[in-house]
């Protein structure tokens, strides 16, 4: 609502007030719930609409299928609602799931109003905004009036809204509901009738399944009534009914009568976002006398002492602009209050976060924590908005045993500091620190390591912690990430299941262990990893999580970790002794160290994006609210934990700069996979690269490229996958060729290129470009309708199974129950190779390679799509299987080794990829095939090709002149010869084949022993059969099998619906 200023003044007093009312004031005018475009589409020269659709998309997300439901004179009419605000939504119409599609680029619409309406005539590129000749508008009016009567429909949640204002006068013409249930757009509802409390609106919802809240504001001569809206616990539904109670401008919701305040209030107050010295009041009501508003209102701190106002302005009565005769530390709380007004509180909410603070506060120093030597430890801590912090020691990380308490004293930019005279090593710490009048007990955000459970830090001396030789470890060869082969491990998956033969279950020490094997000899634990070739192991969370007791270690207990606690301090379970901080420290560098010595690379799973909670956050307790991002008065939660970070934030954006720069120093750390990275936003994760390039270029940093729920920041800003250009040497993990390959991860019965699925060739070309663009690749064929998002190679890793959802194997059995195992297994080899294969950063799950499934603890013969919790029955890696699949295992070795040898499918750059790489033309459906030529990337091969075929049949494939040797087929991976082609070759179906021209480093099929031959020679005019059967190693009752059949296909979709969590 605009303000006109009602006192005269100087024309330069105005413009400033201006200037301060634009940061001040909050937004009063009623908000739309979202928008809606109403897209009528006509003009097709055969008339038929059949299986055309909108594939429609809003700045930042991805797109989705929206149907044409309803029909007028034009055409056919569709209508997209949305919750939010986007200031545009592309769309494209097409052909049934991208067999074709009307025109060939992407249109925009512009969303200027609530309700946007175009019309889009077949053929032509620009659409018309206003009804052509002949056309109507559509009659959105009936769909309102539907919307109006659930109220009376059975089953329907009947939500009485009662308001009352302080005039008590109420008419249709005044006063209206906005209502919502969950994300839905939602609508307004009109003043149903008066009663004894005030108006009443009668309010009808549907809420889907799982949604447990409902929004409503009341909006009064056109202003929102409120500053805030209200959210309503639909829990508190009885028989279908729920009432609640609102008083004019109280940001209070009532569920019955009797508890009601009917007394005006001072709504909410706030630090201005620009200075100390100015405060924003909101006030139910205005007061008689707005003109002695700067006498009327007190601001007194925690000891009752007042504070002078030097003015106050409001141009309504409502919203007061203080001006304080002094900036305000805000190390302090304060009280706003009013004569016949309820008070409340100044918030920082603001103010905390804004520039003005990270300008004031902002710390640059290396010195926070603590810093040890033997003859003192020095400690830092930033608590800015601390009153007072202590430091207390403790002789253990848990129990009563402190042993003092030292005052610390505030320096430059909020750190407090103090310093203990002595040899500390070994002794236990936390902060104590005063935010108004409560104190908090906190562990050091930048503790190194702690005692049981995280509950304390530890002073410790590293270099004590380094393993013999560690200051000799150096990082195995790496040259570009597309080099790279990545291999997604748990560390207590390695070695819980009895078959491993490793000692130190669940432990930093398994990974160190070699000579290590299964009841049939075969290699398991480091030497297996080792054996098939990976060139780096990604540990899932390995620093200090919140959800497992290491008190009770002997008590089964299972986590993947996705629950940060102290974010640079080892996990405690995983080492040998939790309750003396050193022992972590001592065993995850040996862990690294025998990895690097076997030539694997390490990348830690880092999440800093979400804390395990807040109440009990270190971050909260230190400085609370500025590490976490808010809407309003409520924490954003982009993680779909409860929270997200505010990496925007000028001390949060340092302190995970710090942290991984500490991980890749002091534990030789190689990568970094951050979770839900599009959390975070470009500038930090920018920031991230740059100061680790610093260690060293070849440490890796990627993520992904999306998150668990809306963000606080924009998407602009944000380190999504479609920002992956502005970010610089970061990569993404490609959803695209994952379900392009086997299916979406979110519908168990959705099939791929590899299980067959028609139509899915764009997507397998789209990722084997690496996302990055090509001029043979369709982007809007492709199964997501994705653009190219990828600015190099390296930027886009390829999968097909990590941690989250079914694992590929459990995948394949449900939606392909009706194939047998044997038909599975070449699929599973199938999308093995497309990743192997394709440029861009190959990474797989551990035991991806044996067929590795996940059976559920509590479903017979059912598979678990998210065992963040579940036993070791389920998530260990079963070592006693591996015999049975060794068809597999060395497939992925051999693809592997493949890829190694070849520099021509780890091209480096986008330009290199388009030069080299070219797609066959003229195949038949749901084949590709592919040739890399120019010796690319110094290949020493002058040319490869590559061909997939999705197909249960074999397909004869014209090869380029000349004679070809094949290193990849049906039934074998490597890098030797077994077998040549010439003029066609036939490739089997549901299989890969490569073929090698120039070689002259190759082994050839006719320099190898007979009994290779034997195994894997094929010839040009292959009379391979076409039964599927025939490529796969029959296993025993031990491999995967499909068990309980219909029982399993329910139990895996009855997964798809329970919400996702990493708690």
């Amino acid at each position: 609502m605009k303000r006109k200023r009602q006192i005269a003044g100087l024309l330069a007093w105005l413009m400033v007030f201006m200037t301060v009312v634009s940061v001040l004031t909050p937004e009063m005018t009623a908000r739309a719930a979202g928008k809606t475009l109403i897209v009528h589409y006509g003009g097709r020269a055969d008339d038929s609409y059949d299986g055309w659709n909108l594939w429609i998309w809003e700045e930042g997300r991805e797109g989705q299928q929206v149907d044409f439901t309803d029909e007028d004179d034009f055409g056919k009419v569709a209508v997209y609602q949305t919750n939010r605000k986007p200031a545009s939504i592309g769309f494209i119409v097409r052909l049934n799931e991208w067999e074709d599609k009307d025109t060939g680029e992407d249109r925009f619409v512009t969303m200027d109003s609530e309700t946007v309406e175009i019309w889009v005539t077949s053929g032509e590129a620009e659409v018309a905004t206003t009804a052509p000749d002949g056309a109507a508008e559509y009659d959105i009016a009936a769909l309102e009036e539907a919307r109006l009567n659930v109220y009376n429909e059975e089953g329907a949640t009947k939500l009485n809204v009662h308001y009352y204002n302080f005039d008590q006068k109420y008419s249709a013409d005044t006063v209206e509901a906005y209502a919502w249930s969950g994300s839905d757009v939602g609508g307004s509802y009109p003043l149903t009738e008066t009663d004894d409390f005030g108006a009443l609106f009668q309010i009808g919802l549907q809420p889907k399944d799982g949604v447990s809240t409902a929004g409503v504001r009341v909006i009064q001569d056109g202003d929102a009534d409120a500053a805030t809206d209200y959210e309503i616990d639909l829990t508190k539904t009885a028989n279908d009914t729920i009432d609640v109670y609102i008083v004019e401008g109280n940001p209070t919701l009532w569920y019955t009568m009797e508890e009601v305040i009917y007394k005006p209030v001072i709504a909410e107050a706030y630090f201005s976002e620009t200075t100390s010295r100015e405060i924003c009041a909101v006030l139910s009501r205005a007061p008689e006398n707005v003109g002695a508003l700067a006498a009327q209102i007190k601001i007194t701190d925690e000891d009752g002492t007042e504070y002078a106002v030097a003015s106050a302005y409001s141009g309504d009565g409502r919203t007061v602009i203080l001006t304080m005769e002094e900036e305000l530390e805000l190390s302090k709380a304060y009280d706003i209050s009013m004569d016949g007004y309820e008070g409340t509180n100044v918030s920082l909410n603001r103010i905390i976060g804004s520039s003005y603070f990270d300008d004031a506060f902002m710390y640059d120093g290396d010195d926070l924590g603590a810093t040890y030597t033997k003859e003192k430890t020095g400690f830092k801590v930033w608590a800015p908005t601390a009153s007072e912090v202590s430091l207390n020691l403790y002789e253990q990380g848990d129990g009563d045993n402190l042993i003092e308490t030292v005052p610390m004293t505030m320096g430059e930019k909020g750190v407090w500091s103090c310093e203990k005279q002595g040899d500390l090593n070994g002794v236990y710490y936390t902060y104590a620190i005063q935010i108004g009048n409560k104190t908090n007990e906190a562990v050091d955000l930048y503790a190194r390591t702690t005692g049981v459970n995280g509950n304390r830090g530890m002073v410790v001396d590293l270099d004590a912690t380094d393993p013999e030789g560690f200051e000799n470890d150096t990082r195995p060869a790496l040259t570009n990430p597309t080099d790279a082969v990545i291999y997604e491990l748990h560390i207590r998956d390695l070695s819980s299941d009895a078959s491993s033969g490793i000692s130190n279950t669940g432990k930093f020490l398994g990974l160190t262990e070699t000579g290590t094997t299964n009841a049939d000899g075969l290699a398991t634990g480091i030497d297996h990893i080792k054996d098939l070739g990976v060139t780096h192991v990604q540990i899932l969370p390995s620093y200090d999580y919140a959800t497992v007791d290491e008190t009770k270690l002997d008590t089964p207990q299972f986590n993947w970790g996705y629950d940060p606690k102290n974010y640079n301090v080892p996990e405690g379970s995983y080492s040998t002794d939790p309750y003396h901080g050193e022992v972590r420290v001592k065993e995850m560098k040996q862990m690294v160290q025998a990895l690097h010595e076997n030539g694997i690379r390490v990348n830690m799973d880092v999440v800093y994006n979400h804390t395990f909670n807040i109440e009990d956050s270190y971050f909260q307790k230190t400085v609370p609210d500025y590490y976490y991002r808010k809407v309003g008065e409520n924490y954003s939660n982009a993680s779909g934990c409860g929270n997200e970070t505010a990496s925007d934030h000028a001390m949060v954006r340092k302190y995970i700069v710090d942290s991984v720069v500490y991980w890749a120093t002091e534990y030789h750390i190689d990568g970094f996979r951050f979770d839900l990275m599009a959390v975070h936003d470009i500038e930090t994760m920018n920031a991230v690269r740059a100061a680790l390039d610093k260690v060293d270029p070849s440490i890796m940093v990627y993520g992904e490229g999306w998150t668990g729920g809306d963000c606080a920041i924009p998407s602009s800003q944000q380190a999504l996958k479609v920002n992956m250009s502005k970010i610089d040497r970061v990569g993404a993990f490609s959803d695209d060729i994952r379900d392009g390959i086997k299916g979406s991860v979110f519908d168990a019965q959705d099939k791929g290129f590899i299980s067959g699925k028609d139509g899915m060739e764009e997507s397998i070309k789209f990722g084997i470009v690496a996302a990055t663009p090509h001029q043979q690749v369709l982007t809007y064929k492709n199964d997501k309708g994705a653009k190219s998002w990828a600015a190099q190679p390296g930027q886009s890793i390829n999968y097909i199974s990590c941690h989250d959802n079914l694992t590929f194997w459990d995948k394949l059995a449900i939606s392909n129950a009706d194939d047998s195992e044997e038909t599975r297994i070449r699929m599973n080899k199938l999308g093995s190779a497309i990743i192997l294969t394709s440029q861009g950063v190959p990474f797989f799950q551990a035991g991806e390679e044996m067929l590795r499934s996940k059976p559920s603890a509590t479903v017979e013969g059912g598979f678990d799509e998210n065992s963040y919790a579940s036993p070791d029955s389920t998530n260990s890696i079963k070592w006693a299987n591996k015999a049975n699949v060794m068809d597999t295992y060395e497939y992925y070795k051999g693809l592997i080794a493949f890829r190694r040898a070849h520099g021509a499918l780890r091209m480096a750059e986008t330009a290199d990829i388009q030069s080299n790489l070219t797609f066959m033309g003229g195949l038949d459906a749901n084949v590709v095939g592919y040739t890399i030529a120019n010796n690319a990337n110094g290949d020493t091969a002058e040319k490869i090709t590559v061909i997939f075929n999705g197909n249960a049949d074999a397909v004869d494939v014209p090869l380029p002149a000349g004679t070809w040797e094949i290193c990849v087929n049906d039934k074998t991976a490597g890098t030797a010869s077994v077998g040549t082609a010439e003029g066609t070759v036939s490739v089997a179906g549901i299989s890969a084949m490569v073929l090698v021209q120039g070689d002259d480093t190759i082994v050839k099929a006719e320099t190898q022993t007979d009994d290779r031959k034997t195994d894997t020679s094929v010839s040009s005019t292959s009379e391979q059969s076409t039964e599927n059967t025939d490529s796969a190693k029959k296993s025993s009752g031990n491999t995967p099998l499909i068990v309980g059949g219909i029982l399993v296909v329910l139990a895996a979709v009855a997964g798809i619906f329970v919400k996702k969590r990493k708690k």
